[in-house]
């Protein structure tokens, strides 16, 4: 299976542009490709998904075993050409002093050849240090080549070439010039997602035209075809039989966007129809069991967020009268009286009693672990959890909230809503900061569709028909 994990020696080197690139490029010669994220993340891979025309999925040391991130490669790189995996931060980073859950640690996982992408900005010689101590660092990552990016133009990249070429051994696979075109729109949470920027189409076929020209896509290849996947057996999947079957709306659109492709496949293996939701331009919920709002930007949108009150009020009415309702993050917002930003305020949903306000800087930011109160709505499947694994990460954070708001959640890491719980419970409501990930340890989403089920089954609990 040709795989290839692209690093970088830090955060902000321009792997991402480089991936989604590669992915477009490779598409383009009627390759089949498939990304992968490193780590928590939604935006990347929205670009990445629209560079390959393929779901991106994410592979995470710390919501998921070795095992299961084994099984997510294999399983949905099946059939396809190349597989593109996408680092985050640098290789060498990690959480812990051993660099246990690094993008090295995911190469040497996977046995994935590494090409760094390093932006050269303001040095030349000094590329030989650094490439070396890379190499020399762990004899166990295979460094296979080197994107310069960032280049200052072709007599840049001649010296660049040379001092490389005469102190390592590795190629230098590509060497992208500095280009204005190239860059994507940034903001408070990272890139702009995909689903919001009308030209994310054109300028992928713009970065995907570059890429091809000064990358080398062949010697790319010629890399990734050196890679040896460990063989994965059909026992690492975690799945629970569906024994319920209901229609879940979930509301997707340019304010919430944010959710894992692999989760979405999950509720649907658990008896879920996925009905989907606008909330900018649908003013009735359709006939519903259930309701899913993920994360994203409802503040980028919280104009027409407020102008369609009729969905609005429509929602309200539903999860007062009992519809199962689960929201994280941009949807516990959506959720609130009011969203604040930048000097405006806007009325939303009216659900959860307090307000919510934007800051410049975050309010909860990583990894976060959740142990279950007894507030928490969903049932257990199997032995009760001691925690659970997640991610936060928001600028807005609750005000003006009822003293006697019930909470799912305890935070043993993380800040959550008050630095010491998570999830508002509300009628058959869950609402959190922590965005959760299905897995064998945390299947969610079994847990949350025999919930809804368990509420349509009572003749006081109303789905929305």
């Amino acid at each position: 299976m040709p795989q290839l994990l692209i690093s970088a020696a830090h955060k902000s080197s321009g792997k991402t542009t480089i991936t989604l690139g590669l992915c477009a490029a490779f598409k383009n010669r009627r390759l089949k490709v498939q990304p992968f994220k490193k780590g928590p993340d939604y935006i990347d891979p929205m670009w990445l998904t629209l560079a390959s025309d393929r779901p991106c999925h994410n592979l995470d040391f710390y919501t998921s075993t070795k095992q299961e991130i084994l099984h997510a490669l294999s399983h949905y790189s099946k059939g396809t050409d190349l597989t593109l995996i996408e680092g985050n931060k640098g290789l060498y980073d990690g959480l812990d002093l051993k660099g246990s859950n690094s993008n090295a640690a995911l190469a040497k996982l996977v046995n994935a050849p590494v090409v760094l992408v390093l932006d050269v900005r303001g040095t030349i010689r000094g590329v030989a240090p650094l490439l070396m101590g890379y190499q020399l660092f762990d004899s166990q990552i295979t460094i296979a080549g080197v994107i310069l990016n960032q280049v200052g133009g072709s007599r840049h990249e001649g010296k660049l070439r040379a001092v490389i070429e005469h102190y390592t051994d590795i190629p230098v696979v590509g060497a992208v010039h500095q280009n204005r075109a190239l860059n994507l729109k940034e903001r408070h949470l990272g890139l702009m997602p995909s689903n919001e920027d009308e030209a994310a189409n054109a300028k992928i076929a713009n970065i995907s035209r570059v890429i091809a020209e000064q990358v080398d896509l062949n010697q790319l290849m010629g890399i990734a075809g050196t890679a040896t996947l460990p063989l994965v057996t059909a026992d690492n999947i975690h799945s629970i039989p569906p024994s319920v079957r209901l229609r879940l709306g979930i509301i997707q659109d340019a304010s919430f966007g944010f959710y894992y492709p692999g989760d979405l496949e999950a509720l649907e293996r658990a008896g879920a129809e996925i009905i989907p939701i606008n909330a900018l331009h649908d003013q009735r919920l359709p006939r519903i069991d259930g309701l899913f709002i993920g994360g994203g930007f409802p503040e980028t949108h919280m104009k027409a967020l407020e102008a369609n009150h009729d969905l609005r009020h429509e929602i309200r009415r539903a999860i007062e009268s009992g519809l199962p309702t689960y929201a994280e993050c941009g949807g516990l917002m959506y959720l609130t009286r009011s969203l604040s930003w930048r000097g405006q305020r806007c009325a939303m949903a009216g659900v959860i009693q307090a307000d919510c306000a934007m800051h410049e800087r975050p309010q909860g930011r990583g990894y976060v672990r959740l142990k279950e109160t007894s507030h928490y709505p969903w049932p257990q499947l199997g032995s009760s959890l001691s925690d659970i694994a997640a991610h936060e990460f928001h600028y807005s954070a609750l005000e003006n909230l009822s003293s006697d708001t019930r909470f799912a959640y305890q935070m043993q890491r993380g800040q959550g809503i008050d630095g010491k719980h998570d999830g508002i419970v509300y009628n058959n409501l869950l609402a959190c900061y922590a965005h959760l990930r299905d897995t064998k340890d945390n299947p969610w989403t079994n847990r949350f569709i025999r919930f809804a089920h368990s509420c349509n089954q009572h003749p006081e609990s109303t789905s929305h028909r």
